[in-house]
């Protein structure tokens, strides 16, 4: 049982590093990435409550970037934590967080909705963290929308009447340091972005050309069309697959089963793959181990262990 996306207290989950792996633990989970939003800050606790518990852990991040004028999400994973030109990465990265909360703060202000970026903040277990999803908060908490789709259709959603468009890093320097640092490259969630089939086609091609290893085909509260659709995608590209919870906080992510039919088709490698925060089920193709399998099958040695180096 694996997952390969998920979020603490670090950036926007609602529960501290620790407290995910426990969670994901007593719902079966034998293999774990925490993937907190541009930061790495989680992964020491996370790793040492993972060893603690006997349970396999991936060093992971989820950074954000900016596509032809486009906000997308790349998961990293298995990478060195130390490497120098991906922590430059991440950290100027956040440094433009807090001028985006201002920007988006004074345009809700306009509109009458006063607070927002000290209600934002205050919100926001690491302040340097801050995102949209602390403002909806606040506007779901201040009674200004009733959920958090609401705050994003209506103020928050690229296009909309709050939104602040905003240049996180270029798909090519956070391929690189992802890679650089010797991990895999992964596009998060591609089901969620709206894209056309073209514009789907060319990040696709782009980011493979970069060197980019895999997509998501399950996450979160995707159907079974999506991961079919998705699984077939990464045939088509040549991609491995990953799958991952991306679970923020209890109730507000599930998954569904798959059968593992689909793989055998697809010719490869079948597994169940549970969204283990959540104690459901997605089917994905995972791709941390096929690459540990690559790696030691490189090296001349045996099968690769579940256990993250």
């Amino acid at each position: 049982m694996i997952d390969l996306h998920c979020h603490s207290t670090v950036s926007d989950g609602m529960l501290p590093p620790r407290e995910v792996v426990r969670l994901a633990h007593a719902n079966g989970c034998t293999l774990l990435a925490l993937t907190d939003h541009d930061h790495t800050g989680g992964l020491a606790e996370a790793r040492a409550e993972a060893a603690a518990l006997g349970m396999g852990f991936v060093n992971g991040v989820e950074i954000s970037v900016t596509w032809r004028h486009r906000s997308v999400h790349i998961v990293g994973l298995d990478f060195d934590i130390e490497n120098e030109a991906l922590q430059n990465l991440l950290a100027q990265v956040r440094q433009g967080r807090l001028k985006r909360l201002a920007a988006i703060a004074a345009k809700l202000e306009k509109k009458g909705i006063v607070g927002a970026y000290d209600g934002a903040l205050a919100l926001a277990a690491n302040p340097e963290m801050v995102s949209r999803t602390h403002i909806a908060d606040y506007l779901i908490n201040s009674g200004h929308v009733r959920n958090k789709a609401q705050a994003f259709s209506k103020y928050l959603g690229d296009g909309k009447s709050a939104s602040v468009a905003h240049e996180w890093a270029s798909l090519e320097d956070c391929v690189a340091a992802i890679k650089g640092a010797g991990g895999l490259a992964v596009i998060a969630h591609p089901m969620r972005y709206g894209f056309s089939a073209t514009a789907k086609r060319n990040m696709f091609e782009e980011f493979k050309a970069l060197g980019g290893d895999g997509i998501e085909v399950h996450s979160g509260n995707c159907d079974k069309n999506d991961r079919l659709n998705y699984a077939l995608l990464a045939e088509r590209f040549g991609f491995l697959a990953s799958a991952g919870s991306d679970f923020h906080r209890r109730g507000d992510h599930s998954g569904g089963i798959l059968g593992a039919w689909l793989f055998s088709l697809l010719r490869y490698h079948a597994l169940l793959v549970p969204s283990a925060l959540t104690g459901l089920t997605g089917v994905g193709y995972v791709a941390y181990l096929h690459a540990a399998l690559v790696r030691q099958r490189r090296a001349g040695k045996g099968p690769a262990s579940q256990d993250a180096p």
